[in-house]
C-alpha cells in the first residue's frame, strides 16, 4: 500500500512538472506587460527587453541542456552526466547572469529557493525580476525549469505553487547548520 502511494505520488509529481500551462497570446507581450506593471517607474523598452530576452535565452538553453524530456527526467540525465546542465540551479543562475548583463537601470534580478526545509520534496530555485530596488516579494518569477524549458512567469504573490524565500536566506541557514554540524563533530 505504501509503495503504491509513493509510485502514485511521484507519477503525480513528474506529470505536474511536465505538462505547461496553457499558452495564449502574445507571451513575450504578455510578460512584458506584467513587467511593466511591477510601478510606474519601469522603462517600457527595459521591461520589453527583458522580456524579449528572458523567452529567447529560455529556447537557447533549451538546445545547450539538450532538454528532452520532462524537467525530473532531465535532472536525472544531469546527475548521471549524460546531460551538461538543466538542474533547476542552472536555469535560475544562467536567466539571472544573462539578465545582469543586460545593466538595467528600473530592473533588478533575485534568486529564490523552494521547499528547502521540506524533507518530502526537492528543493526548487528560481529567478525573480524586481522594480529596481524592491524585494524580490514584489517580483515576477521567472521559471523556465518548472515545465522542462517553456517559460513559466507570475508575479511571486500569485505563484501558490511554491514558497519562495531568499536564496541568501536559505544558504546562510545551511551554512550555520553546516558549522553546527562540524563543531559538534569536533567536540566529540
Amino acid at each position: 500500500m505504501i509503495r503504491a502511494l509513493v509510485f502514485a505520488a511521484a507519477l503525480a509529481t513528474l506529470t505536474a512538472c511536465a505538462t505547461p500551462p496553457p499558452s495564449s497570446g502574445d507571451e513575450v507581450q504578455r510578460l512584458a506587460a506584467e513587467i511593466q506593471s511591477l510601478g510606474p517607474d519601469i522603462d517600457p523598452e527595459e521591461a520589453t527587453r527583458a522580456a524579449r530576452i528572458a523567452h529567447a535565452y529560455t529556447a537557447q538553453l533549451v538546445q545547450e541542456y539538450k532538454i528532452t524530456d520532462p524537467p525530473l527526467i532531465h535532472n536525472a540525465k544531469v546527475n548521471k552526466g549524460l546531460r551538461p546542465r538543466g538542474l533547476c540551479w542552472h536555469w535560475a543562475e544562467d536567466i539571472e547572469r544573462r539578465l545582469d548583463q543586460e545593466q538595467f537601470r528600473t530592473l533588478e534580478m533575485h534568486r529564490a529557493i523552494a521547499n528547502a526545509d521540506n524533507p518530502f520534496r526537492i528543493d526548487h530555485s528560481t529567478a525573480i525580476i524586481s522594480r529596481k530596488g524592491e524585494s524580490m516579494y514584489d517580483g515576477v518569477v521567472l521559471d523556465p525549469w518548472r515545465y522542462g524549458g517553456v517559460l513559466f512567469w507570475s508575479p511571486l504573490v500569485e505563484d501558490t505553487r511554491y514558497e519562495w524565500v531568499p536564496r541568501e536566506e536559505v544558504l546562510e541557514k545551511r551554512r550555520q547548520e553546516q558549522v553546527g554540524q562540524l563543531t559538534r563533530l569536533a567536540l566529540n
